[in-house]
């Protein structure tokens, strides 16, 4: 019998110039568009939606956050096995992202939705819409990111291909910030919150199947996973001994627990603590996400120019900078408008500036961690990119879910209620300020001990043919 002919080489998008590169990088970038609108809502208004308009306590509608986060870690490592697994003429990713969109968008827009009866019906209706919506972003997000590693091998363009997803992702959050501001001027009104929900539904939808065309030439013919043997053990074994994915791992954790702990206190901390208006709050978080979408392209140059580390170390500089100026600034005068005098008029200039460093570093905590993770899969034979997306994904949600139960407990505990006009204790007070300080720098600059002895040194000049 003749020799079976050997299977063609997977194609690598390090190939692509002129158009098909720029279709790649524009589509890849709206991957993450409407789901990273849908995180940005939910991230700085969900937790005011359950006090403020469901009447949910803070202690409560901690909870649900927790449990939904929960639910969407187990399902992490469930969808990127099926993934891993899955065999079509598309590829192992495209069906997933297809399948999706559109229950996605349906069940992110119920997620605004303030269902009738008691508080505890409430919590309980609350609960089944996030674990619904959470696994369908799961079945979009986990595929998608899995791409990035199988899309090339080379390290600059798997840094592109990053800057290209959460630059989409974080302009959608600025555009998300903006329907806030237009639509929920009154955070106790829930219907403004049902028509958020409904526009960024549909948003999720049209940007997701965009994605999937645009990739589509490349990914179905990209690298693919390997076929895995063993049992789940033998393959968690396998992800727990690889040193750089613990690296890894540990760092996004630790940034992303502070990033979700400074959004979800923001839109407390600015009129409740800096006493600016309810109003102006909404558009205070515009300056933090257009700082963060700069600090993507400027953390991508330092990175080409001096390595992923050195842009991380840079960028935590200017967030705890940031977290600690935040911490410290005095209140606005409550009494008169925010530029009604000169003083109020410096406090908001200077509350500003510690919003534009916020942003700025935080900007690491997207980019670093996923231009880093290609490394870990790489040093690993069969390179099962879905398990290690799913795996880095499953230990941040469970760590953000705690995180996020902390915070609801900590306001409870501290006197806080959500109620317009209330004074709030000094506990109260006290306990936001350090959700916007000490508690996130202390996680950023664990973050960068966890970062120590990473062998990034000359990585970011490496051609393609020498970076696989």
């Amino acid at each position: 019998m003749p020799a079976a002919s050997p299977a063609p080489a997977p194609f690598d998008a390090a190939a692509l110039r002129g158009l098909g590169r720029l279709r790649l990088l524009v589509a890849y970038g709206l991957g993450d568009a409407g789901t990273g609108m849908a995180a940005s809502l939910i991230g700085f208004y969900l937790f005011i939606f359950y006090t403020a308009a469901a009447g949910l306590p803070a202690w409560m509608a901690g909870l649900v956050l927790m449990l939904a986060r929960l639910w969407d870690a187990v399902n992490d490592p469930i969808v990127g096995w099926l993934s891993d697994k899955t065999s079509s003429r598309w590829g192992p990713r495209l069906p997933w992202l297809v399948g999706s969109a559109v229950p996605l968008g349906v069940a992110m827009a119920l997620m605004w939705w303030l269902p009738p009866g008691s508080e505890w019906v409430r919590f309980w209706v609350f609960v089944a819409i996030s674990v619904l919506a959470n696994s369908l972003y799961t079945c979009v997000n986990l595929p998608y990111a899995a791409l990035a590693a199988e899309l090339t091998s080379d390290v600059s363009l798997r840094t592109r291909l990053n800057m290209a997803r959460f630059t989409g992702s974080i302009t959608a959050g600025l555009v998300g910030i903006v329907l806030g501001g237009v639509l929920l001027r009154d955070h106790q009104n829930p219907s403004s919150y049902w028509q958020l929900g409904m526009l960024s539904g549909l948003i999720i939808m049209v940007c997701t199947l965009l994605c999937a065309w645009g990739i589509a030439p490349s990914a179905r013919h990209c690298q693919q996973p390997e076929a895995q043997t063993g049992t789940t053990r033998r393959l968690i074994k396998r992800v727990r001994s690889n040193g750089r994915f613990i690296k890894v791992l540990g760092l996004y954790l630790l940034l992303w627990c502070a990033l979700q702990i400074m959004q979800t206190a923001a839109l407390i901390f600015l009129p409740v603590v800096m006493h600016v208006p309810e109003g102006w709050s909404n558009w205070i978080l515009l300056p933090f996400q257009i700082s963060t979408l700069v600090g993507l392209q400027l953390w991508t140059s330092v990175s080409h120019r001096r390595g992923r580390v050195t842009a991380l170390h840079w960028g935590s500089g200017l967030w705890v900078a940031g977290c600690l100026g935040a911490m410290t600034l005095a209140p606005l005068d409550a009494a008169i408008s925010p530029l009604g005098s000169l003083g109020n008029g410096l406090r908001l200039v200077l509350l500003l500036g510690a919003i534009l460093l916020v942003g700025l570093g935080a900007s690491t905590a997207y980019l670093i961690p996923w231009a880093l993770l290609p490394d870990a899969i790489d040093a690993d034979p069969e390179k099962p990119a879905g398990q290690y997306s799913a795996w880095m994904v499953f230990t941040q949600k469970i760590c953000i879910s705690f995180a996020l139960f902390f915070f609801g407990n900590l306001m409870s505990l501290s006197g806080y209620v959500a109620s317009r006009g209330m004074i709030q204790p000094d506990s109260a007070l006290v306990a936001i300020r350090l959700c916007m300080g000490i508690i996130p720098a202390v996680l950023v600059v664990l973050g960068l001990v966890v970062m120590r002895r990473w062998p990034d040194k000359g990585l970011h000049l490496q051609p393609a043919s020498s970076a696989s």
